[in-house]
């Protein structure tokens, strides 16, 4: 399937996941400077060009106000949602202003509850959200991750496969029990009946 990538304005660390021929490439403002470095040429340019200087006479451009509730990175997860993608992978959406990256963690929360799957990276983490739903990661030999209750308290969450189990548990928002869980050699799945989960791992 097709997915929709988003390059934000924020640090830019590659691309892990790279895009394929029939992938749908969104620059939000000044993210299009990174996929000049990355030897992209996006599909859209969008945002309130806050952050970019000029606008470039190679790709189509929408313009939106500054003055705005949605981020430019939400409104493109919004136009990826309008056009049919349920898989979408976020870039420069980390690691610069703290409330950028809160709310693209927010994002992947608003992905998971209409029904997509984003993938927010950082410099060495990758992060998604779940809804109601369950994350298969492979196995491997050592290494890092992190499952925490986003919004509400999060009911049924297992965590399988790691070094610290959990079973038709509760994760609650307000205390960070699921930090620096570890990979142990087996596939790993997280899962939840009823709320939503945050869920980060090292790259590898």
């Amino acid at each position: 399937m097709s997915a929709c990538f988003i390059i934000g304005a924020g640090p830019f660390y590659g691309l892990p996941v790279a895009p394929a021929p029939g992938d749908y490439v969104i620059a939000a403002d000044g993210g299009y400077l990174h996929c000049r470095e990355a030897g992209l040429v996006p599909d859209l340019l969008l945002g309130d060009f806050d952050s970019l200087d000029a606008l470039p006479g190679d790709t189509d451009v929408e313009r939106f106000p500054v003055d705005k509730d949605d981020t430019d990175s939400m409104l493109a997860m919004k136009l990826g949602l309008e056009k049919g993608f349920t898989t979408f992978h976020l870039y420069g959406g980390t690691g610069g202003r703290m409330d950028h990256t809160l709310a693209n963690l927010q994002g992947l929360a608003y992905l998971a509850r209409q029904g997509a799957r984003g993938y927010l990276y950082d410099a060495s983490y990758v992060f998604t959200a779940l809804w109601n739903s369950s994350l298969d990661l492979p196995a491997r030999e050592e290494g890092i991750f992190s499952v925490f209750a986003l919004g509400e308290t999060a009911r049924g969450v297992s965590i399988l496969g790691g070094r610290y189990p959990l079973e038709g548990g509760e994760l609650s928002p307000f205390f960070p029990l699921g930090v620096s869980n570890h990979f142990e050699g087996r596939p790993v799945r997280v899962s939840v009946e009823k709320g939503c989960l945050l869920v980060g791992w090292e790259l590898s």
